[in-house]
């Protein structure tokens, strides 16, 4: 690559790109650290006990930075939870169907804050099961030749170009990691030196398909968790695509037993038992600036807590609209906020049944699809047709034996939805009128219920004991994600990769570590989000005592 054929504007993304993906240089962590001064000067809140304040928190707590989180909800985790039913018959998770955890960053980071080894990890049976009209194919773990193999026994013709798309997608997270152990780097050299994550910046995931393979059907198998990231290939970061689904071909894809509820119960005792504190059941009602700088935070139960810097594992959007005083943020600053557009949200429905079915259905988390393209589905998705689009069955049995009680089963249906089809009943939901609300509700559960004992589990309305839903205003009412976002900012083209939102805000003291930051959501996305966060406040303080 010639560094002469690069435009300034290429310089100049790479001059401000953020370090999301570098490991923590401990070093730099402790010299800075040692320039703060007493820790007790610097009172943090955070606001949200979500994956990525809690990770934050970890950090800060670790080293004996006062830290306080307040959380809305009477537990900590925010999505990752997880919820009983018949008495405690049934315990639901309420996100989790797999993520990366091995071999990568995510593993160092838990083991950071001293939470990897207080869990177990279970190893799903498969990645996932795809199941459309012309195709059935569960996709093997830590074995992506395999699943190049079988790929390329249904596409025959298109074998070269199934190895080169895999293979492209490992080898980028490969880069990827390699590049996260590095503890600094020379960015004009960073053309040269990463050369894939550079190529990808500006591609779709559409752009990266159509450079491999030409077959529709198999762009659509291909591009089969879309849904995972909430947008459809040719509005989809292809960087963000590649490097997830490429961390899952290689290093596999892992459960919590028993429940995601247990690794954020984990994160919170880490803060608690290094200092911090967790208030539950109370909101961050006003966050007080003076002089472009955060001075404290009213909460909702009328008290005003000083803080040196304040962490918003909340929605961007409700940070930067409610919580602070207006015309605070800077004008530039506040336009390219409003670009910017919440993320897919989610319908789901849980079932308790009463018969095991561990072993009678194959495969964990199945992918039901039409033979659409996945821009078509997008579409149904959004406009909630929940009798067309595609949508999941997960059962959590098939994790491993002892998942549910004895002689019963735990089934997730997870259809993922715009928020527009729920707007016309957000004023009545809000004010407590919500009979259209649930007659609704039970209409959607009533179809995908149908549509997944016609195309997966036979007999499954006879087997329901429990049911339990959750709509894009569930999302809202226990996260207070705008729109009951599910991955805060859509990872579109403007906002993904090296053009993301940075976690430091134009507010000094005010940072980001969610969903709605730095490098945006998922499991391993926001925890990588939190220590990115810690990471930048450390650097922060140290230079402003130097």
């Amino acid at each position: 690559m010639n560094l002469k054929g690069i435009s300034r504007r290429s310089f100049l993304t790479l001059a401000a790109m953020s370090t999301a993906t570098m490991a923590l240089n401990w070093k730099n962590i402790e010299a800075f650290a040692a320039k703060m001064g007493p820790k007790k000067e610097y009172p943090t809140m955070i606001i949200g006990a979500g994956l990525g304040g809690l990770c934050c928190g970890a950090y800060l707590a670790r080293e004996g930075v006062p830290v306080t989180i307040v959380e809305q909800h009477d537990i900590p985790g925010g999505y990752a939870t997880a919820f009983d039913r018949a008495g405690g018959k049934y315990r639901f998770e309420v996100s989790l169907h797999g993520t990366s955890v091995r071999d990568n960053r995510i593993e160092r980071i838990l083991k950071n804050i001293g939470v990897f080894d207080k869990l177990e990890w279970v190893a799903l049976p498969e990645v996932y099961r795809l199941k459309t009209p012309q195709i059935d194919i569960s996709v093997p773990q830590r074995d992506p030749q395999a699943y190049i193999q079988l790929l390329s026994q249904h596409f025959p013709d298109e074998a070269q170009g199934i190895r080169q798309f895999v293979q492209a997608m490992i080898a980028l997270h490969e880069e990827v990691e390699d590049f996260s152990n590095k503890k600094s780097f020379f960015k004009p050299l960073f053309p040269l030196q990463y050369r894939r994550m550079w190529k990808v910046r500006n591609q779709t995931l559409a752009d990266l398909l159509n450079a491999h393979v030409k077959h529709p059907a198999l762009q659509v198998v291909l591009a089969a968790l879309w849904g995972y990231y909430g947008l459809p290939p040719s509005k989809l970061s292809g960087f963000y695509y590649a490097n997830a689904t490429g961390g899952y071909l290689k290093n596999g894809s892992y459960s919590i037993k028993t429940r995601s509820q247990s690794l954020s119960n984990a994160m919170a005792n880490a803060i608690e038992n290094a200092g911090g504190q967790i208030i539950y059941g109370t909101a961050a009602d006003k966050i007080n600036v003076s002089d472009g700088r955060v001075q404290s935070v009213i909460l909702s139960n009328g008290l005003t807590l000083p803080a040196r810097a304040v962490v918003s594992n909340a929605s961007a959007l409700t940070t930067f609209q409610q919580l602070l005083p207006p015309k605070t943020l800077p004008h530039d600053y506040l336009k390219k906020l409003q670009t910017y557009r919440p993320s897919i949200s989610s319908f789901i429905v849980w079932l308790g049944l009463n018969q095991p079915l561990r072993g009678k259905i194959n495969g964990f988390s199945s992918h039901i699809s039409t033979a659409e393209k996945p821009e078509k589905n997008y579409e149904y998705c959004m406009a909630g047709a929940i009798d067309k689009g595609p949508f999941s069955v997960s059962i959590y049995d098939n994790l491993y034996e002892g998942y549910s009680t004895p002689g019963t089963t735990s089934v997730m249906l997870l259809f993922l939805c715009g928020y527009e089809p729920w707007r016309q009943f957000e004023a009545d939901y809000r004010a407590g009128n919500k009979k259209a609300y649930y007659a609704e509700k039970r209409r959607w559960a009533a179809q995908l219920i149908q549509r997944a004992e016609k195309h997966l589990i036979p007999d499954l309305t006879s087997m329901i004991e429990v049911q339990e839903a959750a709509t894009p205003l569930t999302n809202w009412r226990y996260t207070g994600n705008s729109e009951g976002a599910i991955y805060g900012f859509e990872q579109s083209m403007d906002n993904a990769f090296m053009n993301r939102i940075k976690n430091r805000t134009p507010i000094k003291g005010l940072y980001l570590a969610s969903a709605w930051g730095n490098p945006g959501g998922g499991y391993g996305g926001v925890l990588r989000g939190g220590e990115l966060t810690f990471q930048k406040m450390m650097q922060d303080w140290g230079r402003d005592s130097s």
